[in-house]
């Protein structure tokens, strides 16, 4: 398995819905953190701050383990942010991590 990068952009207007969604979400996310094929996942925000929902937030940053490229895009396909069009925008990549060892 490789790691993959999920680089995803919210649409305008979307915190209502993403905030609804958001279990939803969370969910698929602890199923790859259960099978240890989580790296990271969290929400890209639009200020520094502890609260992402205070200055909004423009997406979200995911970096997990798959057999391949097909099988991340499938799975992010599938996703409820993704289905439910909060997501306007979704880049996944191969991630290697060269640091720390």
């Amino acid at each position: 398995m490789n790691y993959y990068v999920f680089f995803c952009e919210d649409a305008l207007d979307v915190l209502e819905k993403r905030k609804s969604i958001r279990p939803a979400h969370l969910a698929r996310l602890e199923i790859l953190n259960n099978e240890n094929r989580l790296l990271a996942a969290g929400p890209l925000m639009n200020q520094d701050g502890d609260n992402p929902f205070v200055a909004g937030i423009h997406g979200s940053l995911i970096i997990a383990k798959f057999n391949s490229l097909d099988e991340a895009s499938a799975w992010i396909a599938a996703d409820p942010y993704v289905t439910a069009e909060v997501y306007q925008r979704v880049t996944v990549k191969p991630f290697k991590i060269v640091l720390p060892e």
